[in-house]
């Protein structure tokens, strides 16, 4: 269980680390709030929330076990506790947290709607409820550049493309939190750096079976993988020897407030 954990790390969770203190500071999770980490993989946003609110209880929740069962292994704490959960039928009282946040998971969800009404069924009037999703068609600067070339190679592999995922374009996620009638909406642009120490750095996180991109490689021929690792390689470095690379990454964050007749039902 724990070879899903790490190859999501290798692939994706470095940056996730990075990101994740950035939404904690968005969605304004104060020390000693009760918070639920919706769709938690391996436990970035939990672990965040932990250092920047030492007092606070968390629950992160995700529908892996493999993911669930690394986090824990990564993240002991009598403060932290993380579970096997559908983001679309959230195993807890109304009105039990003080923030639901949720980090690169909501345009996975195949209900993204019914998982938002659960985080806000689940947090209290007043509360604030936050999450954040990379913009895969123009701020994912390490997925753009993969999949231009993967186009280029082979034009079908557009419908692989993440940039048609929903709720990675501006405006999206702010339009789905007002939707469910969350006042006080704000939407922002995230952003972080990528730093690979070289392009075999790059190249190898794609190895790693994860997600849309890491499924597009493993199905290739071996032929055509080795002219897309030479098709990046150009890319990224022309015709300069191996370096260090550094790309950019943009999210979009979204918070909302649930205002009290959300919870009066009233």
């Amino acid at each position: 269980m724990f070879l899903l954990g790490d190859a999501y790390e290798r692939f994706m969770g470095r940056w996730s680390r990075d990101l994740a203190p950035q939404l904690v500071q968005f969605a304004g999770v104060r020390d000693g709030d009760a918070v639920v980490d919706v769709g938690s993989g391996t436990g970035a946003l939990t672990a965040a929330v932990a250092a920047a609110a030492p007092s606070s209880r968390i629950v992160g929740l995700d529908r892996s076990e493999p993911y669930v069962v690394f986090a824990r292994a990564r993240h002991r704490s009598e403060r932290v506790q993380f579970e096997v959960a559908d983001a679309q039928r959230l195993p807890f009282a109304d009105a039990r947290f003080d923030r639901a946040i949720s980090l690169l998971t909501m345009n996975f969800i195949p209900e993204p709607a019914t998982a938002l009404q659960e985080m806000i069924r689940v947090t209290r009037a007043g509360g604030t409820v936050a999450a954040a999703v990379w913009d895969y068609g123009e701020g994912m600067e390490m997925l753009r550049v993969f999949w231009d070339e993967a186009m280029a190679l082979h034009p079908a592999a557009a419908a692989n493309d993440e940039r048609h995922m929903p709720l990675c374009r501006r405006g999206e996620l702010s339009t789905l939190w007002r939707a469910q009638a969350l006042t006080n909406v704000s939407e922002e642009a995230i952003t972080i750096e990528t730093p690979f120490s070289s392009f075999d750095d790059y190249w190898s996180a794609f190895l790693e079976k994860q997600g849309p991109a890491g499924a597009f490689v493993a199905a290739l021929p071996a032929g055509d993988r080795e002219q897309l690792r030479l098709r990046l390689q150009g890319r990224l470095l022309g015709d300069g020897a191996d370096r260090p690379l550094v790309l950019t990454a943009r999210a979009w964050g979204v918070r909302g407030v649930i205002p009290s007749a959300t919870k009066a039902g009233e």
